[in-house]
């Protein structure tokens, strides 16, 4: 990789900044003052300091995000806000993008990366990744059967598509109100909004709790984030295959 692009890349500038911090022989190579903006370097075994604080190289970037409602899932939008902009300060941020996305006003666990080999297969259906959300609907689900969605799942008509099984648990129930915990297995558009409206009950609220074997950090409030640990990156991973 280019000296410059790899500087760029960790925030220290665009290009054209990036050339005039090496110019003025700030940025140095295992030690050795650099002054070539087009030196390629090896990220994962050259030593790159700038002004003697040296840069810690890693090759993606995973992070958890409790996403509010009112964002988009999206890297760019003309429109609304992304939840893209709550990383505008990290070093990576034009790199990232969502695994997947929530509904601009479904709230919870969204996946923030720069891996699209990883995004691509927890999101696709082949996979069978859980995902679990916390919802509240309208009416009292008490009065369905509810086990008969984990062997058949459910037919959308307006969508002619059928769903892989899913699981919905009750939470409690309150008047005409009732809270839900529902597990799917794919990430089609509205999936749970659709299911819930074809049984009858519509989503009032949705919140994205777990996928796999990754919960929401409780720690995280509306709009904070983190990096994924090393522990949780690799239990996500080896869902998939990776």
């Amino acid at each position: 990789m280019r000296l410059d692009k790899f500087l760029s890349n960790f925030g220290f500038g665009s290009r054209k900044e990036v050339k005039q911090l090496i110019k003025q022989g700030l940025v140095y190579v295992n030690d050795t003052i650099v002054k070539n903006p087009s030196l390629k370097i090896n990220p994962e075994i050259d030593i790159v300091k700038v002004d003697n604080e040296p840069i810690s190289y890693q090759k993606e970037f995973y992070f958890m995000l409790n996403k509010p409602s009112g964002y988009v899932s999206a890297t760019k939008d003309e429109t609304y806000p992304t939840v893209l902009d709550f990383f505008i300060n990290e070093p990576v941020y034009k790199n990232l993008f969502p695994v997947g996305r929530l509904d601009i006003d479904t709230e919870g666990l969204l996946l923030i990366t720069t891996d699209g080999i990883f995004a691509h297969r927890l999101s696709h259906p082949k996979w069978n990744v859980q995902k679990e959300y916390f919802a509240i609907v309208k009416g009292d689900i008490s009065t369905v059967n509810l086990k008969k969605f984990e062997d058949t799942g459910i037919f959308l008509k307006k969508d002619k598509y059928q769903t892989k099984p899913f699981k919905i648990e009750i939470v409690k129930v309150e008047k005409d109100i009732s809270e839900i915990k529902i597990t799917v297995k794919e990430g089609k558009y509205h999936i749970v909004k659709k299911i819930m409206e074809q049984i009858g009950f519509p989503v009032l609220y949705l919140k994205r709790e777990r996928i796999g074997n990754l919960k929401l950090d409780d720690n995280l409030k509306t709009g904070e984030y983190r990096h994924l640990t090393e522990e949780e990156i690799k239990k996500l991973k080896s869902l998939v295959n990776l």
